[in-house]
């Protein structure tokens, strides 16, 4: 019952630790997405706001915020 937890030490890349397809082009997109949100944080702007600044329509600012970047730059 009680079988103990393998733990590795990651690489530095969840994305390579999780042996996905392009880990550090998956890296970077979450990098970028992660700053666009903070700046959009920090000013206090609304999505919409946002979304008329970067020059894309609002639901995909609220995917950008929410880390679904399936979409953004493929």
């Amino acid at each position: 019952m009680n079988q103990p937890i393998l733990v590795l030490p990651s690489c530095g890349n969840v994305f390579a630790d999780l042996d996905l397809d392009t880990p550090e082009e998956l890296l970077i997109k979450a990098d970028l997405a992660r700053k666009i949100t903070n700046i959009i944080n920090a000013q206090n702007m609304t999505q919409t706001d946002a979304a008329n600044i970067l020059g894309i329509d609002q639901p995909k600012v609220s995917a950008l915020v929410n880390g679904k970047l399936s979409g953004f730059l493929s």
